[in-house]
C-alpha cells in the first residue's frame, strides 16, 4: 500500500521534469519562425542583385540599376542594422557572382570567394540604409551611403576592387554626363538618389492605413521590454500574418495613398535627377586645333584563357605582322600612315632586353611602319623576384625610350600576398612565379607629336590614376590591355563601359588596344567611333582629338567622393548617437522598428514579388 509522502514524490519530479525540457520547443520554434519569416525577404534580396547585375555589361538594361537600388531601399526600410546587413549580403553576393562570372575561368573558388568579399561590403551597405531609413530625408543618406560603400570597395583590401561600382552601369545613359562635373562618384549618387527616390514613392504610393498595420505597431510595442532578438522574432511573425489577416478581413477595402503630395514631389525629384545629366556641356572634341592620326593594333593570341600565350614569339609575331600589314597597305597607297601605332599589354610576350630575337623583331616592324609606337612587354627587375609591366615608346630611329611600369598589379593576378603561407594551400598560386613590381608615375608619355596618358588594364577602373594622367599633361587617354584569359566572358565589354565613361569624365579621346580584343577607339563625349570583335587579328585607324582643357571632374578631383561619403556616415552616425540617447532615457527599442514596412508593401513597391504573403 502507497503512502500518501511516496504519492507525491514522483509528482514532483515528474514536475520538475517536465520544467526543464518545456522551453527548448519554445526556442526552437522562435528560431524557426524566425527563418521563415525571413526567407521572402531574403528571396527578394537576391532577386533585386541578379536585377542590378542585369544592368551592367553585357547585358547593358542600365534602366535597372535604378530599379535594383529600389529595391534594396524598401528591403532595408524600417528594419534593424542586422537585418539590413544580411539583407544587403543576400542582395550582394548573387549581384556579383552574375557581375563577375568571367572570373570563372580561373576557378569557382575564385569567382565565390571574391563575391562574397566583396558582398560584405554591400552588407555593410545595407546595414546603413537600415539605420537611415528612420531619418526624414533617407533617400538622400541612402544615395551617399552607396558612395561611401564603393570609395570603401575602390581601395580596400589590397588596393580595391572597383568592379560592379553604379556609374560603370551607366556608361551610355542620361546619367554619364555627370561624370564630367564630379567623376564616377558623381554618375553613383545620381543613379542612387533616383533609385531612392522611386523607392520612397512606390512606398507612398502602396502604403494605406489597413487595419494590419495598427496590428504591427502593438505586436512591436509590446516586445520593447523583452531583449533583442525576442523582439525581432515577434514583429517579423506578426508581419506577414497581420497583414493578411487585414487583407482578408476587409476584401473590399481601397487603398489610397497616404501622402500624395509626397509622392508625387519624389518622383519628380527622380525623374528631374535622371534628366539633370542632359543640362551638362560634354566636349567632343570637334573644331579641335590639335589632332593625331592613330593606328590601334590587335595582334590577337593562339587561343583564349590561361594559357592564351601558347609557344613563346606567337602573340608578339602577331602584332609585328598586323603591323607589317598595314605599312604595306600605306606603301600601296591603301592607307594613310598614322603618326603613331599603339600596340596592347602583353603585345610582346618576351622581354626584349633579354631575348635579342624578341627586340629585332619589334625594331623591324617598327621600321617598317616608320612612327613612333608603344609596345606592351613584361621587363625584368628591379630585382631577380619581380618582372615590371610595362608601356615602351619604341621609335624607328632610337629605338625604346621612355616607358611607363603599371602601378596597380592585380592581387592574385600579378602579384601574390603573403606568398610564403598561402602558396602551400593553394597551390594555383604558383603559377604567378614572379610579383609585378609597382611603378611609382603616372603613364604620361611623349609618343610622336601625342603627349599621351596610358593606363594599362584594369587600371582603367581606378579613379585616382587616371585622372592622374589628365592632370599632368596627358592630352590623349590610351588603355593598353590584355583581356585574352577572359575572352568572350563579358569582362572585355566591361571593361570598354569603364573606357566610355572615362572619356566623358576628363573629356578626352580614349584609345584601347587589346590583345584579342575589345580595342576601340573612344570619341571625348564618350561614343564609340570604332572598335574591334574579339579573337580576331584587327587594326583601327582615326584621327582624334589632342586636348588640353580640364573638366570640372579633373579640378576637383575627389572631393565629391568625400563628401558624399562623410555625410552618409554622419548619417548613420546621428542615427547611432539618437539611439544611445534614447536607451539612456530609457526609451530605446529593440528588434524591428514600429515603422517597419510590412513585407508584402514592400514586395509590390519594389515589383519583384507578389504584394500579398501567404498566411503561415
Amino acid at each position: 500500500m502507497a503512502l500518501p509522502g511516496n504519492e507525491e514524490q514522483p509528482t514532483a519530479e515528474s514536475g520538475a521534469a517536465e520544467s526543464v525540457p518545456e522551453p527548448r520547443p519554445g526556442r526552437l520554434r522562435r528560431r524557426w519562425t524566425k527563418v521563415g519569416a525571413g526567407l521572402p525577404r531574403t528571396g527578394l534580396a537576391v532577386a533585386a542583385g541578379l536585377l542590378l547585375a542585369l544592368a551592367f555589361p553585357p547585358y547593358d538594361l542600365w534602366p535597372l540599376s535604378i530599379l535594383g537600388v529600389a529595391a534594396l531601399s524598401l528591403l532595408t526600410r524600417g528594419r534593424t542594422a542586422r537585418q539590413g546587413a544580411w539583407t544587403g549580403f543576400a542582395f550582394g553576393v548573387p549581384f556579383f557572382l552574375l557581375l563577375l562570372d568571367w572570373i570563372r575561368v580561373i576557378g569557382p573558388d575564385a569567382l565565390v570567394g571574391l563575391s562574397v568579399l566583396e558582398a560584405l561590403f554591400v552588407a555593410a551597405l545595407g546595414a546603413g540604409l537600415a539605420a537611415t531609413s528612420r531619418l526624414r530625408t533617407w533617400p538622400l543618406w541612402g544615395a551617399c551611403l552607396w558612395v561611401a560603400q564603393e570609395w570603401a570597395r575602390d581601395r580596400l583590401p589590397l588596393g580595391g576592387f572597383p568592379w560592379g561600382r553604379l556609374a560603370f552601369a551607366n556608361t551610355a545613359s542620361p546619367f554619364t554626363p555627370l561624370a564630367a562635373l564630379g567623376g564616377a562618384p558623381l554618375v553613383t549618387f545620381a543613379v542612387a538618389l533616383a533609385g531612392t527616390l522611386l523607392g520612397y514613392t512606390a512606398l507612398r504610393l502602396r502604403r494605406s492605413p489597413a487595419p494590419g498595420t495598427a496590428m504591427i505597431t502593438e505586436a512591436t510595442e509590446a516586445t520593447e521590454a523583452t531583449e533583442a532578438t525576442e523582439a525581432t522574432e515577434a514583429a517579423e511573425a506578426v508581419d506577414a500574418a497581420a497583414v493578411t489577416d487585414a487583407a482578408e478581413a476587409a476584401p473590399g477595402t481601397r487603398s489610397l495613398p497616404r501622402a500624395p503630395r509626397a509622392a508625387v514631389l519624389a518622383a519628380a525629384g527622380a525623374v528631374a535627377t535622371i534628366l539633370a545629366g542632359y543640362l551638362v556641356p560634354v566636349p567632343t572634341g570637334a573644331g579641335a586645333a590639335d589632332t593625331v592620326k592613330v593606328a590601334v593594333i590587335q595582334g590577337n593570341v593562339p587561343h583564349p584563357g590561361m594559357d592564351f600565350l601558347g609557344r613563346p614569339f606567337m602573340v608578339l609575331d602577331n602584332h609585328a605582322s598586323a603591323t607589317e600589314r598595314l605599312a604595306a597597305a600605306v606603301a600601296a597607297g591603301k592607307a594613310e600612315r598614322p603618326d603613331v601605332v599603339i600596340w596592347p599589354e602583353n603585345s610582346s610576350d618576351l622581354n626584349p632586353f633579354a631575348v635579342q630575337e624578341a627586340y629585332q623583331r619589334i625594331d623591324q616592324a617598327v621600321k617598317a611602319i616608320g612612327v613612333p609606337t608603344l609596345v606592351g612587354t613584361l621587363v625584368d627587375g628591379p630585382d631577380d623576384q619581380h618582372v615590371q609591366n610595362e608601356g615602351i615608346v619604341w621609335d624607328p630611329q632610337s629605338g625604346p625610350g621612355d616607358f611607363y611600369i603599371k602601378q596597380h598589379p592585380v592581387p592574385f593576378g600579378e602579384y601574390v600576398p603573403f606568398r610564403a603561407e598561402l602558396s602551400k594551400v593553394i597551390t594555383r598560386l604558383q603559377r604567378v612565379a614572379r610579383d609585378f613590381y609597382p611603378g611609382t608615375h603616372d603613364g604620361v608619355m611623349q609618343l610622336g607629336p601625342a603627349r599621351i596618358g596610358d593606363v594599362i588594364c584594369f587600371e582603367v577602373a581606378y579613379d585616382e590614376i587616371v585622372r592622374d594622367t589628365v592632370n599632368d599633361g596627358g592630352r590623349v587617354l590610351v588603355v593598353q590591355t590584355n583581356n585574352a584569359t577572359y575572352a568572350k566572358s563579358g569582362q572585355p565589354d566591361q571593361q570598354l563601359a569603364m573606357s566610355r565613361l572615362r572619356a566623358v569624365e576628363h573629356g578626352r579621346a580614349v584609345l584601347i588596344a587589346a590583345t584579342s580584343g575589345i580595342s576601340a577607339i573612344i570619341a571625348p563625349d564618350g561614343s564609340v567611333v570604332s572598335r574591334t570583335q574579339e579573337l580576331t587579328p584587327a587594326e583601327l585607324s582615326a584621327t582624334v582629338p589632342l586636348l588640353n582643357a580640364k573638366t570640372v571632374a579633373d579640378r576637383v578631383g575627389a572631393a565629391p567622393e568625400w563628401a558624399l561619403s562623410i555625410a552618409g556616415l554622419l548619417a548613420c552616425g546621428a542615427v547611432a548617437v539618437g539611439g544611445i540617447r534614447r536607451r539612456r532615457n530609457g526609451a530605446g527599442t529593440a528588434g524591428t522598428p514600429a515603422e517597419a514596412e510590412p513585407l508584402s508593401q514592400v514586395g509590390a513597391a519594389a515589383a519583384v514579388a507578389p504584394a500579398r504573403i501567404a498566411r503561415r
